[in-house]
């Protein structure tokens, strides 16, 4: 609980525990309104579920129609799939499976790295429509979790709830006067922190190579052109107005360089080397332990 005296409103959503913190006690009908988004969400979206709409594009080739935010999903992923080179893409969902990161979370290689499909050859996305040449398995969790917190803060403010603190398992959406401390989790320590920020009408989220790790070097952070799991970065951090946008630089950061995504992102940002050296923007305000 962020603030003493707050509320908690907990639940299992898309894979990951949220916490919904608010002055007081959220009604039965907010609550309900809050997991109704976060459903609604999982249903569209999630390569986990067979009955998810992304799920028909990895049966046969075809067309669907997405929620209307799939067109804020569609120029964030295409700026980041030109900045890096292809490196960032909505296609990897294949990729991943390739690795044993699949629906049934088998975590066993079913082979080599496998490149993600070109998306200028694979994929037609214009807006809420996305057309498919050929079977694709859709993945849109860099950047997903992070416009799903906005749509949960976007539903609280439609409710009347000013402040809060919204908490996705570490991607976080903050609305108050007050400003919210938040620790750095150790990217090999989850009990340690390497520092602390401050958080304050901003969204702050992370992307670290331990979240999601299996076998030897396997974790969910892959460069697309390669279809191999980045190796020289362990661990992210960005701080920005949205979290769509925190989400998705985080792991933009894996692969692109910093200057390149500030030349057409405005955000902060910490990122941590393989190394153990670390590199943080002029603008990412906070402490980090020695």
């Amino acid at each position: 609980m962020p603030y003493a005296g707050w509320s908690d409103f907990s639940f299992d959503g898309i894979g990951t525990r949220w916490e919904i913190s608010t002055p007081e006690p959220l009604t039965s009908a907010v609550r309900q309104l809050l997991l109704d988004v976060v459903e609604d969400y999982d249903r569209s979206y999630s390569r986990f579920r067979n009955d998810a709409v992304i799920a028909r594009l990895g049966q046969d080739a075809g067309s669907i129609t997405l929620p209307v935010g799939a067109a804020d999903l569609e120029r964030l992923f295409r700026t980041l799939y030109r900045l890096s080179g292809g490196a960032m893409t909505p296609l990897i969902g294949k990729s991943l499976e390739q690795l044993g990161y699949g629906a049934d979370y088998a975590l066993r290689p079913l082979g080599g790295p496998l490149p993600a499909p070109r998306w200028e050859d694979a994929l037609r996305w214009d807006g809420r429509e996305i057309s498919a040449s050929e079977p694709v398995v859709l993945d849109i969790g860099a950047a997903g979790k992070g416009q799903l917190v906005d749509l949960v803060a976007e539903a609280l403010l439609s409710a009347g709830i000013p402040g809060f603190v919204v908490d996705a398992s570490g991607d976080m959406l903050h609305r108050g006067v007050q400003p919210l401390r938040v620790a750095l989790e150790h990217p090999y320590d989850p009990s340690r922190a390497i520092g602390v920020v401050e958080l304050r009408d901003r969204a702050l989220c992370a992307s670290a190579a331990n979240r999601r790790a299996w076998g030897d070097g396997l974790h969910h952070v892959l460069d697309g052109s390669t279809g191999r799991p980045v190796e020289t970065v362990v661990a992210t951090w960005t701080m920005a107005a949205t979290a769509i946008e925190a989400d998705a630089l985080a792991t933009a950061l894996f692969m692109v360089e910093p200057d390149v995504l500030e030349d057409e992102f405005d955000f902060s940002w910490l990122k941590v080397y393989s190394d153990g050296h670390a590199a943080f923007s002029a603008g990412f305000e906070g402490t980090l332990f020695s």
